[in-house]
């Protein structure tokens, strides 16, 4: 039944391996000497199992089906290729009789894992194979084991939108890689923004001329046209074309062949002020019979009629933009070399009910995935995006709800805990992530006061300032941290970082 050439407990094996130590170019070498014993059809799958993720968005799997698990094979005989079919066939299961065959399955296949394998395979379905091998650290091991520079591998794996969707071709050379391209109609990771305290600091770093765009507080999003086809995805790389047919038929009226654009969603009120985040969320998570109307603002452009635009400079790209797109349908900006005259389009800018700016070099390509010094963001209250590691239940007033929420951003080996809160927090919000942090238990929610959760959801985060401690795992706290809202927009992939935590020390 179960298939193929490598075993899975290769993968366990380097998993631990690589969980077992701290240095990272020990963790490289394993993870290569893996991805180098991997066929080309077992190296998409090995490539994601080494990163700690199935290939398969959802199982129907979780916690409580994996409670009561048969005994373990004493020998090792579970092939990649075959533990791909399997969880392919239970991710398939639907209707009526789906549940005992997805118990079936479940137990067939846990039932020929060895214990080592059985805790690797629990881990992996409710994502909490702690091993440290993020997507940086793979993309490294199969730079390595493909004998490929390394730049030109992260540069493919951004166009194709995953490290697994290039794996296989990063064995062909160099010259394969290059090749990759923009594809219209196939979205690319976004480029990303780091931050800065002040809009003088921003342009201190960027150290030119810059473009000062309006920081809208809405979803991002990149619209591919050809032809008469349109499709809208999220900074995730989801299709939600559907779901926004009022921004898809502004796109499709655009004069242009083939396009993509890179933008934001965001839903306004009657008097043209910007309305909340949640609004704009609620409008697209769904295909909604909702009368609010969502527009779109762009601020970049990739590619033009059998063009691409990335490696052109940013003052090159927005006269295309400016060609193509009209004025209400632009994210407003400014290009400037005054610090003066960009701080009073910042006030303006906030005066208005936006999020805030971002400053940008004019001389700077667009770099998919990136969060680079060519975007800075700058917002008048320091927030930062981080994932709930955990959860504890509440007392008095918020007893019977899940409240007190613990908080982790992204380390060098998974995440790390920075604080705790439980401010900022409405009745909705409480009932809402009660739900939400139920499904996500890797232990039973109800026997523990403090319920340990899949490292998924993202939460936006204020605070005051951040001081060292001793007290959390990450060395340093935040001060006075109160939740601005949840991103069900973002991946924990693209949660900030403890270094940048690190840098609003006092």
């Amino acid at each position: 039944m179960f298939t193929g050439h490598m075993l899975l407990a290769d993968i366990v094996s380097t998993s631990n391996s690589v969980a077992a130590t701290r240095s990272r170019k020990a963790k490289v070498a394993a993870l290569a000497t893996c991805l180098g014993a991997a066929t080309r059809e077992e190296l998409p799958v090995v490539t994601a199992y080494l990163g700690g993720s199935l290939l398969q968005r959802r199982t129907g799997l979780g916690w409580r089906s994996l409670t009561s698990l048969p005994a373990p094979a004493a020998e090792p005989s579970l092939t990649v290729e075959g533990v791909h079919e399997a969880f392919e066939r239970i991710s398939r299961l639907a209707g009526a009789g789906s549940q005992s065959e997805r118990a079936r399955e479940t137990s067939t296949l846990f039932g020929s894992a060895t214990e080592a394998e059985q805790t690797w395979l629990r881990g992996v379905v409710t994502g909490e194979v702690r091993q440290g091998a993020l997507d940086s650290l793979v993309q490294e091991a199969l730079a390595v084991a493909a004998q490929v520079p390394l730049p030109a591998l992260r540069r493919a794996a951004m166009l194709s939108g995953s490290t697994v969707a290039v794996a296989g071709l990063a064995f062909d050379g160099a010259d394969a890689l290059d090749e990759v391209g923009l594809v219209v109609g196939r979205p690319v990771l976004p480029m990303l923004a780091s931050s800065a305290g002040s809009v003088e600091e921003a342009m201190a770093k960027l150290g030119e001329a810059v473009v000062v765009d309006t920081k809208l507080d809405g979803i991002r999003i990149q619209a591919h046209k050809s032809g008469s086809e349109v499709r809208i995805a999220t900074r995730t790389l989801e299709d939600i074309t559907a779901r926004l047919p009022e921004v898809a038929e502004i796109v499709g009226a655009l004069p242009a062949e083939t396009l993509v654009l890179d933008g934001e969603a965001m839903t306004l009120g009657p008097d043209g002020r910007p309305r909340p985040f949640q609004e704009t969320a609620s409008r697209t998570a769904t295909r909604s019979s909702s009368d609010t109307v969502v527009a779109p603002y762009f601020f970049d452009i990739l590619h033009l009629d059998g063009r691409d635009l990335l490696d052109h400079a940013l003052d090159q790209r927005l006269a295309e933009l400016d060609r193509i797109v009209p004025e209400q349908h632009r994210a407003p900006r400014l290009l400037t070399v005054d610090s003066e005259e960009a701080e009073r389009f910042a006030a303006d800018v906030l005066a208005a009910g936006h999020e805030g700016v971002v400053l940008k070099g004019v001389g700077l390509p667009w770099e998919a995935g990136r969060r680079g010094s060519g975007w800075i963001k700058v917002k008048p209250v320091h927030t930062l995006d981080l994932v709930v590691l955990g959860v504890e239940w509440g007392s008095g007033r918020r007893k019977g709800w899940l409240s007190n929420i613990h908080l982790g951003a992204r380390g060098p080996d998974g995440f790390v805990m920075i604080g705790k809160t439980f401010k900022g927090m409405t009745d909705q919000m409480l009932a809402w992530q009660t739900e939400r942090f139920t499904e996500l238990a890797v232990t039973d929610p109800h026997s523990d006061w403090v319920v340990e959760v899949r490292p998924e959801q993202v939460v936006e985060i204020a605070f005051d300032g951040v001081q060292r401690s001793t007290r959390y795992p990450g060395g340093v706290a935040l001060r006075f941290a109160r939740v601005v809202r949840y991103r069900d927009d973002k991946t924990a992939a693209e949660a900030d970082t403890l270094a940048t935590v690190q840098q609003f020390l006092g």
